[in-house]
Parts: structure tokens; C-alpha cells; sequence
């Protein structure tokens, strides 16, 4: 009885070192006697204990981050980049007996690819095309890791330090851009504005109406805030030039009035038009009352003859 006890046990143990379970996402690289014999699928599995050894090889996308490295470009400015990178083994097979450590290889390797590719950039080139950077770098890792069993399925720039007065050159050299892109579209808008102006002032020209019309609706903008002060649009140009016609006017009757004055004590102006009568001093007449008693008579008075 305890014979068959004990060949019981021995016969669990044996059987639970011979049972392997592969995961559905892993392959198994089976090794008889320290050679390849073949490739578990997943499932259960039967090996010979103490002979056959399993490596499971994990199928599923890998997430690797890429440390942070100082880097100079190609027109000297010095730069810290980061990156991440994503792989999965494609050969279960390779990535057991090309190499010993995938992760820590394909970290390496990545380190000094983005290095190397960043490099080879400017400044405004890695920050403004960096799909083709990232292209570039996974690339160059494929061809690599490719003979691992490995393939890389993408690359990308996590972040890029620039340093504080680069930062600052290059909020001044956007502020820059903006002021001349304002001031573009603010003379663009000048122009069509000037240019609609001009037709406006032309069918103006056409309908002097217009213009009136125009500066009552004016008052009436004017006097939406009611405000004391009543303002009445004239033409600029229309009362200057009145008003220069009006000084001439005046220079013009002040000059003629001196000569005016001097002709009353000579010869009469022959244009003047004023009845002798209102030039002529007033006649003075005689009063009665004032005559004194004895005035001399006339000696005969004249005759009138009808």
C-alpha cells in the first residue's frame, strides 16, 4: 500500500513537471537537450520533465519609454528630448537565440538612434517635422531589430526641453509674425475700404442728394446717445474754399472804400449813382420868426409870367 501511495505521487509530480500552459498572447520556444525542437502554440501542453525545457516568448505590443537625452542640432542649439517606442516580437524563435535581453537591447539602440536622427535636424526642423523624425527613427530600429525576431511598430517625440532664452527668442520671433500678419490684414482692409470710398464718392458726385442724405444720417447716428452737442457735417474742401472766397470778398470792399471817400471831395464818381440832392450839403431854409422886423425889402418883385 505505501508503494502504490508513493508511485501515486511520484507519478503527480512527474506529470505536473511535464504539463506547461501557453497563454493565448505567448509562444513557446521548446529546448530538448539545449536544441530547438519546435514552437508551443497555446494551450496545454506535455514536455519531458529534466530533458525538454520551455521559454515563453510574450506576443503583445510593448511599451517602452526612451530616456531623455541631451542633444545638439544641427545649427548648435542644445536640446532635451524624449521620445517612446513600441515593439513586439514577430519570431518567437529569433528573440530567444539572436538575443539575450530584447529590452534592454532595443532600449540602447533607441537611445542613440534619436540621438543620431535629431542630430541631423535643425532646431525648426525637429519641431516642425517631427512625423518625419519619427519615421526616420523607426526605421533605422527595424533594421536592426529585425534580425531579433522584433519589429518596431512605431516611434514618437514625447517632448522637447529648449532652453530659456531660446524660449524667449522664439516668443518674440511669433510675436513678430503676428504684428505682420495684423498689420497685413489691416492694410488689406484700408485698400478695400479706400476702394469702396471711392465709388461711393463717385455716385455721390452723380446725386448731390446723396451727400445730404448722408450727413442727416450722421446726425441721427449722433443723436442715438443724446448728447448737448449738436454737430452739423459740412464738406471740408467746399468750406474752404467758400471761405477764402468770402476774405476776398472783404479785402476787396476795404480797399474800395478809401477810394470811395476821396472822390467826394473832388470830381463825382461817375459811377456813382447816389441823387445830386443827398450828396449836396442841406439847404438852409429861412425861418420867419427869426427874420427881424427890420429886414430890407426888395425894391420890385418879380414878375411871373404864365
Amino acid at each position: 500500500m505505501f508503494y502504490f501511495v508513493a508511485v501515486i505521487l511520484v507519478a503527480l509530480v512527474l506529470l505536473g513537471l511535464s504539463l506547461r500552459i501557453v497563454k493565448q498572447y505567448e509562444q513557446g520556444v521548446l529546448f530538448r537537450l539545449g536544441r530547438v525542437v519546435a514552437i508551443m502554440q497555446p494551450g496545454l501542453r506535455l514536455i519531458i520533465p529534466l530533458v525538454d525545457v520551455l521559454h515563453r516568448v510574450s506576443l503583445r505590443i510593448v511599451t517602452m519609454p526612451i530616456q531623455s537625452q541631451g542633444i545638439i542640432t544641427k545649427d548648435n542649439v542644445s536640446v532635451d528630448v524624449s521620445a517612446v517606442a513600441y515593439y513586439r516580437v514577430t519570431d518567437a524563435r529569433k528573440s530567444v537565440i539572436a538575443i539575450e535581453n530584447i529590452r534592454a537591447a532595443i532600449d540602447q539602440i533607441a537611445q542613440t538612434t534619436l540621438r543620431k536622427v535629431v542630430g541631423q535636424h535643425t532646431l525648426d526642423e525637429t519641431l516642425s517635422e517631427t512625423d518625419r523624425i519619427n519615421l526616420d527613427i523607426r526605421e533605422i530600429l527595424d533594421m536592426t531589430t529585425l534580425e531579433w525576431g522584433v519589429e518596431v511598430t512605431l516611434v514618437e517625440l514625447k517632448d522637447i526641453q529648449l532652453p530659456e532664452g531660446m524660449k524667449r527668442a522664439m516668443a518674440k520671433q511669433a510675436e513678430a509674425e503676428r504684428e505682420k500678419r495684423a498689420k497685413i490684414i489691416n492694410a488689406e482692409g484700408e485698400f478695400k475700404a479706400a476702394a469702396a470710398l471711392g465709388d461711393a464718392s463717385d455716385i455721390m458726385m452723380a446725386h448731390p442728394l446723396a451727400l445730404q442724405l448722408r450727413n442727416l444720417q450722421s446726425l441721427v447716428e449722433i443723436g442715438v446717445d443724446k448728447n448737448t452737442t449738436v454737430v452739423f457735417p459740412a464738406p471740408i474742401m467746399t468750406t474752404i474754399s467758400e471761405l477764402g472766397a468770402f476774405i476776398e470778398r472783404e479785402k476787396v470792399a476795404a480797399a474800395a472804400a478809401p477810394a470811395s471817400n476821396g472822390a467826394q471831395g473832388g470830381d463825382a464818381d461817375p459811377q456813382d449813382e447816389t441823387p445830386a440832392l443827398e450828396r449836396s450839403a442841406p439847404l438852409a431854409l429861412p425861418e420867419s420868426s427869426a427874420a427881424p422886423e427890420t429886414a430890407p425889402q426888395p425894391a420890385e418883385w418879380p414878375t411871373v409870367t404864365r
